[in-house]
């Protein structure tokens, strides 16, 4: 997701491993433009449920693309597209709820975006990108905490590279407010949503 360059990482501290030198020629090589590769992607959530167990899910149908620079990630970017009706979490009640109006509301909001606004090294493999959310019509920033995984060139000849990364948010935020309350107290469904993610891109010819 749009930050590659390896840094010193002889530096002590993320700031001056953010001042280091820039990359090597071998990770300066990823520069470029890359499409993300759903088969080998996964975009997931996690929402506690009932107070004591976590539920996961993903979303199958989605674009994503990137631009990469490896010698200054600062200029990398991301830029994703997600259709909420590819939303599932191995229930289909659960999901026929969540694309309803008390949460999705695909019919009139069918796909969610994500927009890179920035993006950090912080030494080592570790990077940062910050973006805008739109989730129903709503735009909100995130930051997103990455490792990057390396570049590999498969079987068929493509240019890859991975990364994981995750992040937190409140789906309040984007106003997806729907709860039921317990009868022992608590809510059905927290508000703290984490993201998880895997990546896999192609670079372009």
């Amino acid at each position: 997701m749009g930050i590659f360059g390896r840094k010193n990482e002889s530096a002590t501290t993320p700031a001056t491993a953010a001042a280091a030198a820039p990359a090597g020629p071998d990770l300066a090589a990823v520069t470029g433009d890359y499409t993300v590769d759903p088969a080998h992607t996964t975009l997931g959530f996690v929402a506690r449920h009932a107070m004591v167990t976590n539920v996961k899910g993903s979303f199958s149908d989605f674009t994503g693309s990137l631009h990469l620079d490896g010698s200054d990630p600062a200029k990398s970017t991301a830029s994703f597209d997600v259709q909420m009706a590819s939303i599932s979490t191995g229930n289909e009640d659960r999901d026929g709820h969540l694309k309803s109006a008390d949460f999705f509301k695909i019919d009139e909001f069918p796909t969610m975006t994500f927009r890179s606004t920035s993006a950090e090294s912080l030494g080592g493999d570790d990077y940062r990108i910050t973006g805008d959310l739109t989730i129903l019509g709503t735009t909100k920033p995130i930051t997103i905490d990455l490792e990057f995984n390396g570049v590999a060139k498969d079987p068929f000849g493509n240019e890859r590279v991975g990364f994981e990364g995750k992040s937190e948010i409140l789906r309040s935020d984007w106003g997806l407010s729907w709860n039921a309350a317990l009868e022992t107290g608590g809510v059905l469904i927290s508000d703290k949503i984490k993201l998880n993610f895997d990546i896999s891109a192609i670079k372009e010819a």
